[in-house]
Formats: structure tokens, sequence, C-alpha cells
């Protein structure tokens, strides 16, 4: 069954805080949503954001094959007629096939918000609607606050949709515009709003996030009937956020035999998602179902065990099916197998059974009670692995390196980094300024080998992670520092343990940059 996706992603979700979208943002976003084949792309306000209104005179509509256009506005402003309203006349300007009206219909927010009688609120969205649709535009009703108030006044919450309907709509929405409700109470009142509208109109869902219940209360409103759904793609949005539109599609698609995309779509989402993450400038939390990098990471040994012979073992689906990657963990409880067999990657010529193998077993969970950890630092276990083995050759050698803190009153370079290394007999000494004492040897570091190893350039510190090992022991405890570095094709992270943050750093730094020049080819 064809259920009607609205991304809102470039207009909800631009009211998300720390999220700004420039015209190219939104025009790139456009893009992938279409390429993801979504129903509908709300696109912005036309009327209160001279950014939107440039957006829609820029875009060539016909090179978005997939998804129809939506401007987005309120109803006319009380006591004027529609063709008085600069609102809608920005919406026409816009020149999109459809768009989305949003009304009142909690009367709370009529008599208090917009200080405005019943009666006109009513006559403002039929006027408005049916202005709009008579210049042929398809009309999406939002009905604001609808489940608030059709629990606080079920006959006036209605009558709104009455008047929309009047109006000309085709789809109505009902929106949880505080994010406050249970699915229980999104089914019961769905379910009226299906009866009495069914025939007329095609029923939607706008969910919130406020009590964590957005995704649930979408797939709540589409199993008891609604046949549209609105959300952003990675569900950032205003306050805690609008409904998750990758959860919803994924669901529903896959369990619930919806056709919410089309079906040779679906394995490019996680792709898509991540593009879009990129292009809003934010990073997906590994844990985010489905896209996320931990959705399909494994790491206790029973369920890597059970997942290598059966995948539904400790899955509920298949990552392949969604365009995402099984991943399994390095750890002290992942098994022995496991480990050796992301060591036979790394050294294909191992022999498992060997004491060989025994020994870099004992020498990686030594290393493991020493404070470090593998898991999302597998450019590490490499050259662990390698270096335990014999074989690995460094790329230079360090004879000595020194920190001096500077003034803290000063300007934003704080500190510097003196270093001195040797390259095939080849002395390279330098300094360098940084914002803090690992900055600076960061930046030290790179600029003396970037002469030996241009690829070198490329590479920057993406992040930066310390983590106190055992607390109790105050200043002398070890600290973990993990670092993430990327030559902006790949990323890698790696890991250094000691009592002393700066040592600590410099090996995760040694090995960040020994791990790109192992595989520099």
């Amino acid at each position: 069954m064809r259920l009607d996706i609205l991304d809102t992603t470039l207009r909800d979700g631009s009211q998300a805080e720390g999220i700004s979208f420039s015209v190219a943002d939104k025009l790139d976003i456009t893009h992938a949503l279409s390429e993801l084949g979504v129903a509908y792309i709300e696109a912005g306000n036309p009327g209160s954001n001279p950014k939107d209104l440039e957006f829609f005179s820029t875009l060539d509509k016909a090179k978005i094959p997939n998804s129809k256009i939506v401007a987005f506005g309120a109803t006319r402003r009380k006591c004027i007629k529609p063709e008085e309203d600069e609102n809608l006349k920005s919406l026409l300007q816009a020149d999109t096939e459809a768009v989305s009206i949003f009304g009142k219909s909690w009367d709370f927010h009529v008599k208090k918000i917009i200080d405005c009688s019943l009666e006109e609120n009513l006559a403002m969205i039929k006027d408005t609607l049916e202005f709009l649709t008579n210049r042929g535009k398809e009309v999406i009703f939002d009905a604001e606050h609808f489940f608030d108030g059709y629990k606080n006044n079920p006959e006036y919450a209605i009558a709104s949709l009455q008047a929309a309907v009047d109006g000309g709509a085709k789809t109505l929405c009902l929106c949880d515009t505080n994010g406050g409700c249970f699915p229980h109470e999104v089914e019961k009142i769905t379910k009226e709003v299906v009866k009495l509208f069914g025939e007329s109109a095609k029923i939607g869902i706008h969910a919130h996030n406020d009590s964590d219940m957005a995704v649930a209360n979408s797939i709540t409103a589409i199993l008891a009937g609604a046949r549209h759904v609105q959300g952003t793609l990675l569900g950032f949005g205003e306050r805690c956020g609008n409904a998750n539109l990758v959860s919803i599609i994924v669901n529903l698609q896959l369990k619930q035999n919806f056709e919410c995309i089309p079906k040779e779509k679906l394995e490019s989402i996680t792709e898509i998602a991540n593009r879009v993450a990129e292009i809003a400038n934010i990073s997906i939390e590994n844990r985010t179902p489905f896209v996320g990098k931990s959705a399909f990471a494994h790491k206790g040994g029973m369920h890597v065990d059970g997942v290598r012979k059966y995948s539904k073992s400790f899955e509920h689906l298949t990552p392949e099916t969604i365009g995402a990657k099984r991943r399994f963990l390095i750890s002290e409880v992942g098994g022995k197998s496991l480990i050796l067999e992301k060591a036979l990657k790394i050294v294909p010529d191992l022999e498992l059974n060997s004491d060989k193998a025994k020994e870099l077993m004992h020498y990686l969970k030594e290393k493991e009670f020493e404070g470090y950890v593998f898991e999302g630092a597998e450019a590490s276990f490499a050259l662990f692995i390698k270096r335990h083995l014999g074989i690995f050759k460094p790329s230079f050698d360090l004879k000595h390196y020194k920190i001096i803190a500077g003034d803290q009153e000063s300007a934003d370079e704080t500190s510097s980094a003196i270093i001195k290394i040797v390259v095939d007999g080849q002395v390279g000494f330098t300094a360098a300024e940084g914002n803090g004492p690992v900055n600076a040897l960061d930046r030290a570091l790179r600029k003396v080998l970037e002469d030996f190893y241009p690829c070198l350039k490329d590479v920057n510190l993406i992040d930066y992670k310390v983590r106190v090992l055992n607390q109790r022991e105050a200043s002398e405890a070890k600290v973990r520092v993990l670092i993430t570095s990327t030559d902006g094709h790949t990323s890698w992270t790696t890991v250094g343990v000691s009592t002393n943050i700066i040592e600590a750093s410099w090996i995760a730094l040694v090995d960040s940059l020994e791990y790109k020049l192992m595989n520099k080819e």
C-alpha cells in the first residue's frame, strides 16, 4: 500500500538549534531527497524568509523528477481578504505545485495566541484553501496542535478540519505540535478522523519528539488509517526534533508492507542519510537506529558467533537491505576466533593454532588490561599486531620533543612544540604553535614529516577524546586518548594510554600518521 512521505528537513528541520542552510545547501538536500524518492519535499516558507524565496526562484523543478516541491505558509491573517495577504502572495510567487498551509485547530490558540474569534479562524482556514485551490494548487492542511485541540475541545478541532475540506484540502495532516501525546491517544483520535473524513481527504500525521515518541506516534497513526506522514530525514527540528523519517520508512516498508519510497531506492537510504548529515554539518550519533555506526555492530562473543552463523539471531533485519554494513568489534568480550580472524586480514600467513597466534592473543589481552581498547581503533590494532610480530618498520624515529605552555592571557596560540626526528638517516627539526599542547604537537609532527612524506599534507585530526581510566588515583591516573584522522577520503582511529596525557596523545598521534604511511599506496 502506497504512503505519501513529506520531508520537512528544509523547513521544520531548519528550525533546529545549530542548523543553518545556505541556498546551495537546500538545493543539494533537495536533490538528495528526490533521489531517495520521497513524494513531497517541503522546502521552506517564502512569506517569512527571503532566503527561502530565493531558493524557490533558483530551483529548477524539472530536475526534481521524483518529488513534488511544497511551499509552506499560514492561513490568511484575520479580517483581511486572501488576495490582500502578503504571505499568500509569496506562496504563489514560489510557484510550486503543492502548498502546505497551517491553521489553528486548538481553541486555546485561537483565543489566546492569535486573538481571534473561533468563527473567524474557521473562515481563515476555508478562505485560504479556497483561494489556493482555485489557482490550481494541491493543498495540504496542517492542523496545528490538532491532538491537544481534540483532547480539549473535539467539536472545534473537527470543525477546523471540515473548514479545510470545504476549502478544497486534499490532505488533512494532524499535528502533535507540542510532542506530548501517547500512541494510544494518537491511535484513538486518528481512527475517529479517518472515520469522519477518510472519504473526503487523505489523513496525515506530523509528530514532534518532545516525549521521545514521534516515530511511535507516526507509525501508530499509519496503522490507524493515516496515509500521509511528515517528518525530517534524520529527525532534527524544532526543540527535540521531528519524527525520524529513516526509522519510519524502513520500519513501514520492510515490516508492514507499505511502499514509502520506490523499492529499489531503499538500499540507498543509509548513504543519503549520511549525505544530508554532511550537508547539514551534523554527526549521526553512533547509536541511531538503522544508519548509525553502531546499528549493526556486534561485540559480545555469543552475539558475534550467532550473527556469523545466522544473521537473524541478533539482527532484526539484514543491513544490506538499507545499504548499511555489519561490523564485528574487537574487544576482550569479542571472542578469540573474531580477534584472530581480524588479525588474519592484516597478516594473512598467520597460523591460527600456532604458538605465535597464542602469544598474540596473550599480548592483546595484556594491552587491554593496561587500558587499550581496539573497538573503534582498528588502525592501532593493525599496528600493534605488526609490531608484536616484528613485521613493522617505523617510518621515522623520534629523538625528542618538548612542549612549552604559553601565557593563557595571550592570543589564540597558547602552546608550542619542538620536535626532532630522523627519517632514513636524515634529521628533521621543527617547531609549531597550537591552541593547547596537543594541537601544537600535532602541527609540529605533521609539519616536520611532510617534507619526507608529502601525502601527510592531506591528513587532518578530526576528533580527540580523553578518558580517565582509574579516577581514584586522581592526578596519577591513567588516561586513554582516542584520535580520529582523515585524509579526505577515509578516516581511521588510533589509541594511546599513559599516566601522562601528552604521552598518551603522542602515542595516538604517531599511530595515526604511521597508519596512513603504512597504507599510502
